[in-house]
């Protein structure tokens, strides 16, 4: 299995690390991104193996406002036939992760330090 883990916050890019080194796999590769921009570079340097999960935050750099970083990286991973089979999780503390997430069709996860840890037990 492979994952991608996109947010520009270092403490939040650890965190996700170390929970998912906890519940899964020891032979999962796990990939991070510090923006969406980079999250996207990788997606197409994985073109030929891609990540089976993308985990994504809404607000990252502000290079797409009015949309958010996040759903940019969101509209642009969907444009990638072999990335249909992906699962993209919106990991974000935007009060509207829900819309978004409903609007592309992919999952989220509120982020919240008390519940981020078994929500992520219920994805795997």
């Amino acid at each position: 299995m492979k994952i991608l883990v996109t947010d520009d916050s270092s403490g939040w890019i650890e965190y996700h690390l170390n929970v998912l080194k906890q519940i899964l796999p020891e032979n999962t590769q796990i990939d991070f991104a510090k923006s969406a921009k980079e999250g996207l570079d990788k997606i197409t340097l994985n073109i030929d193996s891609p990540y089976n999960v993308i985990f994504t935050d809404m607000q990252m750099e502000s290079d797409f406002l009015p949309m958010y970083a996040g759903e940019w990286f969101i509209k642009q991973i969907k444009t990638y036939k072999e990335y249909q089979n992906s699962r993209i999780i919106i990991i974000s503390a935007a009060p509207n992760i829900k819309t978004i997430a409903e609007k592309y069709n992919v999952e989220y996860l509120p982020k919240s330090m008390c519940q981020l840890k078994e929500n992520y037990k219920k994805l795997f």
